[in-house]
């Protein structure tokens, strides 16, 4: 009788897994949750739950869809530039805070270049030899950012021949908001870039532009770059959205992290204070922002709530409601007759909302440059405005158009909407991208039949490294 063979075993170097409260703690629970449905052992390393919550912070919902059998090793790694306690603080930074952060930045760099994150390298490599001591490992899977888990990953190559792949998503030597090179090929960051490149089976990247980027930089690598967008968690989709009512006014909402420049955030103010001068609806409407607003110290207490709070006092109808758990995600959604999609960058970033945006079947309103990946994504949306840049004049006139969309869209239009970003379904797009790299690791493709969950909670650790 044929013994049956263990369940290979991938490390999943993802920092920010849940319940990390940050928009890429999402790809990481389905890229985990899709390993273990192709029967894999899963280790996540990420770090210790006190690391976020004086960073981004916690949301513990998130941690609700994360298959039980998902061992999460927690290291004890943490920004010390985000220390608030004063009590804790050495001399040389109470007394010279700017020179501390400098030397702390400038230490981070001496083992990766990485300023904050380049110090925890030996810490990561430490974590996954002793992983790989206690279950022999068949893959690493490192997501970015920070970086350094690249080198991580590099090191279990290089000590033991454990093959890895590298989930960029956004790129490194890419500059996603400046639209340009970030780094040199010969600089400390392209030399260690091309080291771990060049030895990695899989790369993803979240868009197009940006996997064209890296096929132009790196030709002989052009074919292991492939395109693996975020997509949207289908839990997250109201089952039904409410029927405006455009005589006592409409809602329209704004869901996401708020880091982008305050400049942008000023522009959709000013575009909503002339569209209520000018169009009745919109003068009867509200404006909500929901989510995180800045980060560490700064959350709630920065140039972006100073912003909102001004509109308030001018009586503009526009308000702050908070961060939004995942497991009312849906519920938000269906209070709201239209959806803001406010987002910094151009061709090279997407957003993590878009897809989520798009299937609600809602009216979305655009406040992003014109060439923009999440432009892509819309294309073809029947409820979507269009993008315009951040003139006054533009995003008041698209307030109008998404209002007027609201109050005039029938069931087939939003029936349309949703077909629209179901091929953006999160499962749909990291579903594919496992099974082809599990088919890279094993020479042949596995089993694509899914397990269901076991019962329980997934497996914690608590690691000092």
């Amino acid at each position: 009788m044929s013994k049956t063979p263990a369940p290979k075993h991938v490390i999943y170097l993802a920092i920010g897994f849940p319940p990390a409260a940050k928009s890429c703690a999402y790809r990481m629970r389905e890229t985990a949750n899709q390993f273990v449905s192709q029967s894999w052992d899963v280790t996540v390393v990420t770090i210790a739950d006190a690391s976020w919550e004086r960073d981004f912070g916690l949301d513990h919902t998130l941690s609700e869809r994360v298959d039980p059998r998902v061992r999460i090793v927690k290291l004890p790694l943490v920004r010390e530039d985000l220390e608030t306690d004063i009590r804790t603080f050495s001399e040389e930074r109470a007394l010279r805070p700017a020179q501390w952060a400098a030397a702390y930045r400038k230490k981070g760099m001496d083992d990766f270049p990485e300023p904050i994150y380049g110090g925890w390298r030996a810490d990561l490599e430490r974590a996954v030899e002793r992983i790989h001591r206690e279950k022999p490992v068949d893959l690493v899977l490192a997501t970015c950012v920070p970086y350094v888990n690249m080198a991580a990953a590099l090191h279990l190559w290089e000590t033991h021949r454990v093959p890895y792949a590298i989930d960029f998503r956004d790129g490194w030597s890419v500059d996603v908001l400046g639209d340009g090179e970030a780094f040199t090929p010969d600089s400390p960051s392209g030399v260690w870039e091309r080291r771990v490149l060049s030895r990695a089976l899989s790369l993803w990247l979240v868009n197009d532009p940006i996997a064209d980027w890296y096929r132009q930089r790196h030709p002989d690598l052009a074919a292991r770059f492939h395109v693996v967008r975020n997509g949207y968690d289908e839990d997250s989709v109201p089952a039904r959205t409410r029927t405006p009512d455009p005589e006592a006014g409409l809602t329209f909402g704004h869901l996401g992290v708020v880091t982008s420049p305050p400049r942008i955030l000023e522009a959709v103010l000013d575009g909503w204070r002339t569209a209520r001068e000018r169009d009745p609806l919109v003068a009867r409407s509200r404006l909500e922002i929901r989510g995180q607003i800045g980060s560490g110290a700064a959350r709630e207490a920065n140039a972006h709530m100073e912003m909102i709070r001004q509109a308030q006092a001018r009586g503009e109808a526009v308000s702050f409601g908070g961060a939004a758990p995942k497991a009312e995600v849906p519920d938000i959604f269906a209070s709201w007759d239209v959806l803001l999609l406010m987002i910094m960058g151009g061709k090279y970033m997407t957003s993590g909302k878009v897809y989520e945006y798009a299937a609600t079947g809602l009216p979305v309103m655009s406040a992003h440059e014109a060439e923009h990946d999440a432009s892509t994504v819309m294309t073809g949306h029947p409820l979507w405005t269009g993008a315009f840049g951040f003139d006054e004049e533009a995003l008041a006139r698209a307030y109008s158009a998404a209002a007027k969309l609201a109050v005039e869209a029938t069931d087939e239009d939003r029936a349309a909407a949703r077909t629209h970003a179901a091929q953006y379904a999160r499962a749909a797009q990291l579903g594919p991208a496992v099974r082809r790299l599990i088919d890279r690791v094993t020479g042949a493709p596995d089993d694509p039949g899914a397990q269901a969950a076991a019962p329980g909670t997934h497996e914690v650790e608590d690691l000092s490294v």
